[in-house]
């Protein structure tokens, strides 16, 4: 099967969160890359009142199977009780960009060539 791409983003209420969520994302391999946008002015229905605030958008690249992980990680990390986590599919893109995306967001492997050492029993 081919490799899914998506686009996942979220909001924050600061530059610093927003900066914080992109560089975890990005060292776990989660995202291959991790852009910030803001500030944006949101409009929304909160616990029955609309509210409108000062929001930084979050705009992560990486592939469809690192997703659960990444909105675990954003889920964990974020401040807001309800974060906006949406993946939108990237149904067409440069090969070349995607190839790097997949190969950004691979998980670590494990040091498969190291020693074991084993201790003699006395």
């Amino acid at each position: 099967m081919a490799q899914a791409y998506v686009q996942v983003t979220t909001t924050t209420d600061s530059r610093a969160e927003a900066a914080a969520l992109a560089r975890s994302a990005v060292e776990g391999r989660l995202a291959a890359c991790a852009q910030l946008v803001g500030p944006i002015a949101s409009t929304y229905w909160w616990e029955g009142a609309i509210e409108s605030a000062e929001e930084w958008m979050v705009v992560f690249k990486t592939t469809s199977d690192r997703f659960d992980e990444l909105a675990s990680l954003i889920d964990q990390e974020h401040s807001y009780d309800t974060p906006e986590i949406i993946a939108t599919s990237v149904v067409a893109g440069s090969m070349d960009y995607l190839a790097w995306v997949a190969e950004q967001t691979e998980p670590p492997e494990e040091d498969e060539d190291e020693e074991t050492v084993e201790i003699p029993a006395d």
